[in-house]
């Protein structure tokens, strides 16, 4: 009888861990395209989403149109002279271009060692190789995000006190920061070798 109930509990559990994260993904899913068809007052379901999608591929291609470009760099200017639009504007712009883009900001995992005395390490992304400030002459800028968060915050670190990680599973690294390390991160091979490091990557001026 016990071997019956350690079954059922087993798999209630199990059921559980399948079913909760697919509902939770069902639900988000479809509320979205709701909102979106509320938005437009569409009444047949997801067409609101598909229209979305259309615009904004729309845009990122009339936006690589030089002309477009040079529009949109007018744009910006105007932008930059309005202290809280501008705050807002180019905060989201470099959040956004950190994940996608040609300039992707977290392309450099790595493990820093605040305190060395004790031995931990944490995980983060060198988002800037010469932040600039004056008296941190070899120092690197690292974000470090925060486990089951959307928010992090940012240190300036001798470069000597990184450690880099392979830099083609940023993704992967990601994923298993936000989750608090449940989601495992990728396998180091031993001879694996960055070929693009923060250490070897030629540094960059600070935005």
């Amino acid at each position: 009888m016990s071997g019956l109930l350690q079954w059922l509990l087993k798999s209630f559990l199990k059921g559980l861990l399948l079913l909760i994260p697919l509902t939770v993904t069902a639900w988000v899913i479809y509320h979205f395209f709701t909102w979106v068809d509320g938005l437009l007052h569409l009444r047949i379901p997801g067409v609101g989403f598909v229209l979305t999608f259309v615009i904004i591929v729309t845009v990122g291609a009339v936006g690589s149109n030089i002309v477009a470009a040079r529009f949109i760099l007018y744009l910006e200017g105007l932008l930059n002279r309005v202290p809280l639009v501008k705050l807002i504007y180019f905060s989201l712009k470099d959040l956004i271009g950190a994940f996608v883009g040609e300039k992707k900001s977290f392309r450099f995992p790595v493990l820093v060692s605040l305190y060395p005395e004790s031995g931990a390490k944490m995980l983060g992304f060198v988002t800037s190789q010469d932040p600039g400030l004056p008296g941190a002459p070899d120092h690197v800028a690292v974000y470090l995000p925060q486990s089951y968060n959307y928010s992090g915050f940012l240190v300036v670190v001798p470069r000597d006190r990184i450690t880099p990680l392979p830099p083609q599973e940023s993704a992967r690294w990601l994923s298993f920061i936000v989750s608090g390390g449940v989601t495992k991160g990728p396998k180091i091979h031993p001879h694996a070798g960055a070929n693009e490091s923060p250490q070897t990557a030629p540094k960059q001026s600070p935005n």
